[in-house]
C-alpha cells in the first residue's frame, strides 16, 4: 500500500472508484458528508440504492470527518456533483495540505455562476496546489459497470504530464484502462457537454424518433461540442477520443445514463418538475445546459441542439416543435 488515496463522496462513482483503487493495492478512505448515508455505509458496507451489489471492502476507511479522511493522503479524488466541488474545495483549503498533493476531479460539469471548468474551480479555491498537480478523469465509465469490474477505458487529463502518467498507472488494471492527456480543457468539456446531448437523445427516444435521428444527433451533437471546445482552447482530436465520442455514445445509449433517462421522460410528455422528481441521482446535464447556453453566446459559437434543449427544459418548448425546428434549419454544407 504505497499510496493513501482519499475519495471524497460516497455515491455510486465514489464507491466504484474507491473499490477500484483498493483493488490496485492502495490504502483508501471514503468521505461521506451526509450523516445518514455515512452511517448506512459504515453499517452495510454498500449503497443499496445508488450502487447495489458492490461491497465496500472492510479495509477501506469510511469517514464523516473530512480531516480524518484526508489524513496522510497524497491523492484526493473529488467524487462529488459539480455544483458542490467549490464548497468541498473550500473545506479542503482549510487544512494544511502538502503542496505535492494531487487532486483528481471526477465530476462532469461546468459551474453555472462562474462558467469555470472543475479544474479551474479547484485551483481557485486550493491555492497551495500547483496547476500541474490537478487532473480530471473522464470517459465512458458508468459506476455500475466499473463496480462490477466490467472492461472500461478512460482518459486522465492534466497540464502536468507526469501527474497524468502517474495517475494513469495508479488507476489502471486488467479491467480499468486509463490513458493520459495534456489536454485537460478538452477532457473536461467533452465530459460535461455530452450530457446535454444525452438529454437530447433521451428526448428523441421518448418521441420514438428512431435510430436515424439518434445517429444524426450523435454526429451533430459532437460537432457543436467540438466547436465550443476549440473556441475555449481544447485540442480538436480530444473530442474524437474517450472523453469525446466515447463518452458521448455511451451516455446517449446506456440504460445506466441518468441524463438520457431524464430526457426520455421529457420526450414522453412529463414536464421538468415531474421528470426531476423521478430521478434518484443528480442529472448533471441540466445545469450544464444552462452553462453552455451562456458560453455559446459569449464565444459566438452556434449550438442549435443545446439551444433547443435549453428551450425545452427552461422555456417549456414542446419537444416535437424543437425537433421540427432542428430539422427545418437553413440548409448548408456539413463541413
Amino acid at each position: 500500500m504505497d499510496n493513501k488515496i482519499a475519495v471524497l463522496g460516497g455515491g455510486s462513482w465514489g464507491i466504484a472508484i474507491a473499490v477500484l483503487l483498493r483493488t490496485n493495492g492502495n490504502k483508501v478512505s471514503i468521505w461521506e458528508f451526509n450523516r445518514n448515508d455515512y452511517s448506512r455505509l459504515l453499517e452495510e458496507r454498500e449503497h443499496k440504492i445508488k450502487l447495489p451489489g458492490v461491497r465496500i471492502p472492510d479495509d477501506i476507511e469510511i469517514e464523516n470527518r473530512l480531516g480524518e479522511a484526508i489524513e496522510d493522503a497524497r491523492i484526493i479524488c473529488l467524487a462529488v456533483p459539480s455544483h458542490t466541488v467549490r464548497e468541498v474545495c473550500r473545506f479542503l483549503a482549510g487544512f494544511d495540505l502538502p503542496a505535492d498533493t494531487k487532486v483528481v476531479n471526477l465530476a462532469k460539469g461546468i459551474e453555472i455562476d462562474s462558467l469555470k471548468r472543475m479544474s479551474e474551480v479547484i485551483l481557485e479555491e486550493i491555492e497551495v496546489i500547483p496547476e500541474t498537480n490537478v487532473a480530471t478523469l473522464s470517459g465512458p465509465s458508468h459506476a455500475e459497470e466499473v463496480g462490477q469490474r466490467m472492461p472500461t477505458s478512460v482518459v486522465i487529463g492534466s497540464t502536468g504530464i507526469e501527474t497524468a502518467e502517474n495517475l494513469r498507472d495508479i488507476f489502471s488494471n486488467a479491467y480499468f484502462r486509463a490513458y493520459s492527456s495534456p489536454d485537460i480543457v478538452g477532457v473536461e468539456l467533452g465530459g460535461a457537454l455530452k450530457n446535454i446531448i444525452a438529454i437530447a437523445a433521451g428526448i428523441v427516444d421518448g418521441l420514438a424518433g428512431g435510430d436515424n435521428a439518434r445517429g444524426a444527433l450523435f454526429a451533430r451533437g459532437m460537432a457543436e461540442i467540438s466547436r465550443l471546445g476549440i473556441a475555449m482552447g481544447a485540442h480538436p482530436l480530444t473530442f474524437a477520443g474517450l472523453s469525446g465520442f466515447g463518452d458521448l455514445i455511451t451516455t446517449c445509449i446506456s440504460r445506466h445514463s441518468r441524463n438520457r433517462n431524464f430526457g426520455e421522460k421529457i420526450g414522453a410528455g412529463k414536464n421538468f418538475e415531474e421528470a426531476m422528481g423521478e430521478m434518484t441521482m443528480v442529472v448533471e446535464g441540466v445545469r450544464t445546459t444552462r452553462a453552455a447556453y451562456r458560453l455559446k453566446s459569449g464565444f459566438g459559437v452556434e449550438m442549435p441542439i443545446t439551444e433547443e434543449v435549453y428551450q425545452i427544459l427552461f422555456d417549456h418548448k414542446n419537444p416535437r416543435d424543437a425537433l421540427f425546428d432542428l430539422m427545418t434549419r437553413d440548409l448548408k454544407s456539413e463541413i
